[in-house]
């Protein structure tokens, strides 16, 4: 039985997997082309609070700020969530990243920077070991090893300003296919002093820094940042599907993170249920190693657990991208008229939208 476990990409995925292997003792490498690990922060940073509870990674040091809830515009019209405990965190990816390395090390888990690994270093690795793909949603692992290719993505802008935010409680969200079409933008108050602004759009649809400088010279978000410095800039992609298979058993290799398309199709948040999958995937191999257990585990462990929330962020998705602006703008009104802000702010959940339901079937027949 194989004993060694090879992971590709120091993510935060990579390294809570990482983390976990090696603290029973298993042989764990891990590698990554960055010299900087976290950095640039292409991903923004809001993450329920649940969820990085579930992680159990120390994000204390990395936290900016807490939100509460957040302010939906449409068109015209907004709609306020705000809930009266905290929701979420911004994060400094950078500083996550920090922990999780050290959580890694300290377990025992060797990881080296600045590894740029291609088809050969990946050959070799399937030989003597296990390998887990934690590589990001253009994952040379899923490659070359057939795992199917993820082609549905979200092209993004984000910069932060050096700007007090109006409200630092709270994500401003902007939802219009004509500016942000397929997605939405966003001003998040990363800090009492810093406001990062944000955009995604579907491919197709132009250039993502291109919509970010239209987004920009919005009223409601030229009013916010009243001329702030601008005090960086970075695009990213994030998938918008998952891939077809996260686990070769006979061949022993893995998929997490964004390599495995583990991300929110409505937001583009992957910490949490990338995180999730990382802890599922080590598990799996856990057992493989010392029991036996086949690693296709992990696929039917990984599909069970978050399968059914995965497809419910893809449907609205899916339906909001076929709304213009006006249409959006009278569905929101309506659930406005039927009480959506103050069950949202009771109930609302950025994560399980099957646990949003199921409290609302359960409201439903209380009543």
């Amino acid at each position: 039985m194989q004993s060694k476990v090879h992971i590709v990409g120091a993510g935060t995925s990579g390294l809570i997997a990482a983390r976990d292997i090696a603290s029973a003792g298993i042989e764990t490498r891990v590698y990554d082309q960055k010299k900087r690990l976290g950095y640039p922060p292409r991903a923004s940073g809001i993450v329920s609070i649940r969820g990085l509870e579930a992680l159990g990674v120390d994000y204390r040091q990395a936290a900016t700020n807490t939100l509460y809830g957040a302010n939906i515009h449409v068109g015209g019209s907004s709609m306020h969530i705000a809930a009266r405990r905290p929701q979420a965190h911004v994060l400094d990816r950078e500083r996550l990243n920090a922990a999780c390395l050290g959580q890694a090390e300290g377990n025992g888990a060797v990881v080296s920077t600045g590894e740029k690994i291609g088809d050969r270093e990946l050959e070799a690795m399937r030989k003597d070991g296990i390998v887990i793909g934690a590589d990001g949603a253009v994952s040379t692992v899923a490659r070359h090893f057939g795992m199917g290719s993820i082609t549905k993505y979200t092209l993004t802008y984000k910069a932060e300003f050096e700007a007090t935010p109006n409200d630092a409680r709270a994500v401003d969200l902007f939802f219009d296919n004509s500016v942000a079409p397929k997605f939405f933008a966003w001003l998040c108050p990363n800090s009492k002093h810093v406001v990062e602004a944000g955009i995604g759009i579907g491919p197709g649809h132009g250039n993502s820094k291109a919509a970010f400088e239209r987004f920009l010279r919005m009223k409601y978000v030229a009013d916010a940042l009243d001329g702030a410095k601008q005090l960086n800039g970075y695009a990213s992609m994030i998938p918008m599907q998952t891939a077809r298979r996260v686990a070769d058993a006979k061949r022993r290799i893995l998929l997490v993170g964004d390599a495995a398309g583990q991300v929110k199709p409505t937001t583009g948040g992957g910490i949490v249920f990338g995180g999730g999958a990382a802890m599922l995937a080590a598990k799996a191999v856990i057992r493989h190693i010392r029991e036996g257990a086949s690693l296709a585990d992990y696929e039917s462990a990984f599909r069970k657990e978050y399968g059914t929330d995965l497809r419910l962020h893809a449907l609205v998705g899916a339906l909001y991208s076929r709304l213009d602006a006006g249409k959006l703008e009278f569905v929101m009104n309506m659930m406005k008229a039927l009480g959506a802000e103050g069950f949202l702010s009771a109930y609302g959940d950025m994560d399980r939208p099957s646990l949003i339901l199921k409290r609302l079937f359960t409201r439903n027949a209380a009543e």
